[in-house]
């Protein structure tokens, strides 16, 4: 698939050297369920993404650099969940964007999508701007619900987490087909 400036496409094993130039910043995973990444672990990552429907890399046009990746995750009653993690020399320029717009686009055309969700850390503002530029509405903020990382003790560190959403109809109304 390709828009304007990106081509969004499976993943390959090949894929882990880009994979890891952005999964091994700490900046880029701070509000992931994982930490930084080893070079062994971008292999087996990119392996295992390779063999995942809902894992899509999102790489530039203009050399095929893989700069991001975008999850797309089908669940109950028409409803997809929309996640990304784009490497830090990528942000600011639109491409989260474009990937994860075309993406709910194509949900809402090719696999009868009747609502797109995602979940983000309040913390984490570009990821909550992006999803309102999009056109998703908070629908809650779960307070202290999740904990991916524990402190000296070993007790854990719990996180609040924003819930975003957007209906088929209130897409087409917004982007009037323009992800395409």
């Amino acid at each position: 698939m390709e828009t304007e400036r990106l081509v969004i496409r499976r993943f390959t094993p090949c894929d882990w050297r880009d994979l890891h130039a952005y999964l091994s910043e700490e900046e880029t995973v701070r509000y992931e369920p994982y930490g930084v990444f080893t070079p062994e672990a971008s292999q087996q990552e990119a392996a295992r993404s390779a063999q995942d429907s809902r894992f899509w890399a999102v790489c530039l046009k203009d050399g095929g650099k893989l700069i991001g990746n975008v999850t797309l995750t089908s669940q109950e009653y028409g409803t997809w969940e929309i996640g990304y993690v784009f490497g830090l020399a990528y942000r600011c320029a639109g491409y989260a964007a474009e990937a994860a717009g075309f993406l709910v686009n194509d949900c809402f055309d090719n696999h009868h999508a009747r609502r797109v969700t995602a979940l983000c850390n309040p913390l984490n503002t570009a990821s909550w701007k992006l999803l309102e530029r999009l056109g998703f509405r908070r629908e809650g903020c779960f307070i202290q619900n999740i904990s991916f990382k524990t402190d000296a003790d070993g007790h854990p560190l719990w996180q609040d987490t924003y819930a975003y959403a957007i209906l088929s109809a209130e897409w087409r109304a917004r982007t009037h087909g323009t992800f395409r």
